[in-house]
């Protein structure tokens, strides 16, 4: 059996529209895809960066219905 891949995931797998990082662990499309492919030590890596980047995520204000009715009030 393999070594045990150490990961961030918290099982809430949503991207944030803007930040393009998952709102659950912090992680780039990119580096989760590529997750099971690192070494040990670039997964370590990010996962020290990972805590920077909640500021990075904005609360969203009533998803696609509210974004349709500013898109409305705009016109």
């Amino acid at each position: 059996m393999g070594e045990k891949i150490e990961t961030p995931c918290v099982n809430i797998c949503v991207i944030h529209p803007d930040a393009r990082l998952c709102t659950g662990c912090l992680r780039s499309i990119d580096e989760i895809t590529r997750w099971s492919r690192m070494g040990p030590d670039e997964r370590r890596d990010i996962m020290a960066r990972l805590p920077e980047r909640a500021g990075q995520l904005s609360l969203r204000r009533g998803g696609r219905a509210a974004r349709l009715k500013r898109i409305d009030q705009a016109v």
